[in-house]
């Protein structure tokens, strides 16, 4: 592979040259002041337009194309609208080409084996229907600036992605993650990038397809650690993926099959599921105690058993870990339903949250300091700790001896007064001067706690150590806080529901 830094046109632009052919990106200023300019390539395709014959079909890779493309602006985005799940800013981007990835590099240089920079490639989240990688709090510049090399990932979401379609490849956008990868191994040292040196990371639904592809044999060639931040698995059974599916295809009026989807316009069936997956807050414990109704399934080939067995028999053992979550990921989606909960007893809060009547007093107890804030945050702490804590806990044990480590994110924001879901991914980006940071973190987040938690990832990525105990040293756990510590058995609070 070869690489031209575009002396015949502007100054700012550059060339690199894939396998499918060239494209040109940018140079930007460096991530602070004195820091060294960086390298953008956005919206390089890795697989087809899934349109058309191509809509419920496997990925297939981009055919090479003659000339420079340009690689300036971001690509399509798999989401439509702005469906409002986060405060993150996740812009979407029309078209029919959604399946790119964008590379952000210090060094568009060739790299010869073994000489590359570590990589970093980012799998947004949005619970498996929303997000984008167009969001400026995924650009690379920061890793950049700390020699590493980023790739932020697009994958087909809801049931274009995930939807159980006789007749379709199952689990078409964990196959989009994995065609990703295999663009990743074949062109990042075009970049600059080392292939033998790739950590996959991923926020909330991006946070759960790390680790489902940890648990994956199909995926183990493909990286060599795994970040994940408030991972949100899924593992979808077959019945339940079915009984979906076939319950939008009622509302479409056609067969549950290849070719009766495939009369169903996009907008249309975007509207139908989301009318199918709507959650009605009633029916919370079921979400809680079942996952997401969309999300990668359990399907007998590239998942043939849940993720946590897999876990358990010893796939991605070889591969470090990173994962922790927020310590109230789900408090403010909870904010509206202060006057319904001030009257439901604790008792009766605890069990429609699915909390055992075993454990309720020792739950209480161990929260102490979370139930004197109220009902609502003590609602949040619970759905928090039973949807992401706990589930942090198990994978961690799921792996045994393996080389894991746990954090929890507990500072609280200066807008909520608490440690919200997405509240670490600027942090983890060194991005808080970013755009629409303010909303989510407040007028004044500490910089002091973005240069700790970026520093960790950036050593995880390069090291493959983040540079605190090892949680299988007493249960030892990184407090993200001000000030960072940490703590034996950080998770305590947690353990009367395990």
């Amino acid at each position: 592979m070869t690489n031209e830094t575009g002396q015949s046109g502007p100054a700012d632009l550059v060339e690199v040259r894939t396998v499918a052919g060239r494209v040109r990106g940018r140079w930007r200023p460096g991530a602070g002041p004195g820091a060294p300019r960086s390298a953008a390539f956005l919206g390089i395709p890795f697989a087809e337009p899934p349109v058309g014959d191509l809509r419920f079909a496997a990925p297939v890779p981009h055919a090479p194309w003659d000339g420079v493309r340009d690689a300036l602006e971001h690509g399509a985005t798999a989401q439509r609208g702005d469906p409002g799940v986060t405060l993150i800013p996740e812009p979407s981007v029309p078209g029919e080409s959604t399946l790119n990835v964008n590379v952000f590099t210090p060094s568009p240089e060739p790299a010869s084996p073994g000489a590359g920079l570590p990589v970093l490639v980012w799998i947004h989240g949005g619970g498996y229907f929303a997000g984008s990688p167009a969001s400026p709090w995924y650009d690379g510049r920061a890793f950049n600036r700390d020699g590493v090399v980023t790739v932020s990932v697009s994958y087909r979401l809801g049931f274009d992605g995930f939807g159980r379609i006789e007749g379709a490849p199952s689990n078409r956008g964990v196959r989009d993650w994995l065609l990703a990868l295999e663009w990743v191994q074949q062109n990042v040292a075009a970049f600059g990038g080392d292939p033998a040196r790739v950590t996959v990371a991923g926020q909330s639904a991006g946070g759960g397809a790390v680790l489902t592809m940890l648990g994956m044999e199909r995926a183990q060639h493909l990286f060599h650690g795994v970040y994940a931040l408030s991972g949100a698995l899924a593992d979808v059974s077959d019945e339940r993926a079915r009984a979906l599916a076939e319950d939008i295809a009622r509302r479409a009026g056609v067969a549950p099959t290849r070719e009766g989807f495939a009369y169903v316009p996009e907008e249309r069936l975007l509207a139908l599921q989301k009318e199918a997956t709507d959650l009605d807050p009633r029916q919370l414990d079921t979400v809680i105690s079942q996952g997401l109704p969309l999300g990668p399934a359990v399907d007998g080939d590239l998942l043939p058993r849940p993720t946590r067995e897999s876990l358990r028999a010893g796939v991605g053992a070889d591969k470090p870990l990173v994962l922790g979550t927020t310590d109230d990921e789900f408090t403010m989606a909870l904010a509206g339903a202060a006057r319904t909960l001030r009257w439901v007893p604790r008792s009766l809060l605890l069990s429609r949250l699915g909390v055992p009547a075993r454990a309720r007093r020792a739950y209480l107890d161990a929260n102490a300091d979370v139930v004197a804030l109220g009902k609502v945050r003590l609602a949040g702490r619970v759905v928090t700790d039973r949807m992401f804590r706990t589930g942090a806990l198990r994978v961690a044990a799921d792996r045994g001896g393996a080389a894991t480590w746990l954090y929890r994110f507990a500072w609280p924001s200066g807008a909520f007064g608490f440690a919200e879901h997405c509240l670490d991914v600027p942090f983890f980006f060194d991005c808080l001067d970013g755009p629409a940071t303010e909303p989510l973190a407040g007028p004044h987040p500490p910089q002091e706690l973005a240069d700790a938690v970026h520093a960790a990832a950036v050593a995880f990525v390069v090291d493959g150590d983040p540079g605190w105990p090892r949680h299988d040293d007493a249960g030892t756990a990184r407090v993200w806080d001000v000030p960072v510590r940490d703590e034996p058995d950080a998770y305590a609070s947690v353990r009367p529901l395990l």
